[in-house]
């Protein structure tokens, strides 16, 4: 069966979780100190739906890595940015799956009408910071010494990407589930799908 991208179910936990506990518990590339349970992951996939996207690329049944969006920060004037994270299998890497997802994620979050994607990454990363500056993201800083983990200290670099030009006077961005079911979104996913299938 052909590898796919598509949107993140529920029951998807399972998958995500997998991928997504070793980072936590052998890196410094999520800053968690214990790995969530598949119940909440469940949850976690759950609330980021009801307002962002979230993506798996499914190969045969299985999680081969996953996608989303998420808040930037708090305050209202904030709202036309958003964050973006991609965790993909190790065994999966270096087939082009998280260009695939991220394709897909940058347009439904454009099609949500947001302005800015920024993403940040414990560095050092060398495959995390490629594959950001092959999107067209642009390193705008480094938060130096900002986490400690495993007994040392780490730097986030933050890169950025203009996703769209910014109006004088925007709406605001649209929760997700405003746009899962319609055009914009079947595109997205074909988008993300067909780089999948070079």
């Amino acid at each position: 069966m052909a590898r796919v991208v598509r949107l993140a179910t529920p029951e998807d936990a399972a998958g995500v979780q997998a991928i997504y506990a070793p980072f936590v518990a052998g890196t410094a590339v999520s800053f968690e100190a214990d790995p969530p349970t598949v119940a909440e992951m469940r949850d976690r996939i759950e609330r980021t739906l009801a307002g962002w996207p979230w993506l798996v690329c499914d190969d045969g049944g299985r999680v081969a890595g996953y996608a989303y969006g998420s808040r930037h920060r708090e305050r209202t004037a904030y709202q036309w940015s958003a964050d973006v994270s991609v965790y993909i299998a190790p065994e999966h890497h270096r087939m082009g799956i998280g260009h695939a997802l991220y394709t897909a994620l940058l347009a439904l979050l454009v099609a949500q009408g947001f302005c800015n994607a920024y993403g940040g990454i414990t560095l050092p990363n060398a495959g995390s910071v490629g594959l950001h500056e092959r999107m067209g993201f642009a390193r705008v800083g480094v938060y130096q010494q900002v986490g400690f983990k495993f007994g040392q200290w780490h730097d986030v670099g933050w890169w950025h990407l203009r996703l769209a030009t910014p109006a004088g006077d925007p709406a605001p961005p649209r929760p997700f589930p405003a746009i899962a079911g319609g055009g914009a979104c079947a595109t997205a996913l074909a988008k993300g799908t067909a780089l999948l299938q070079d």
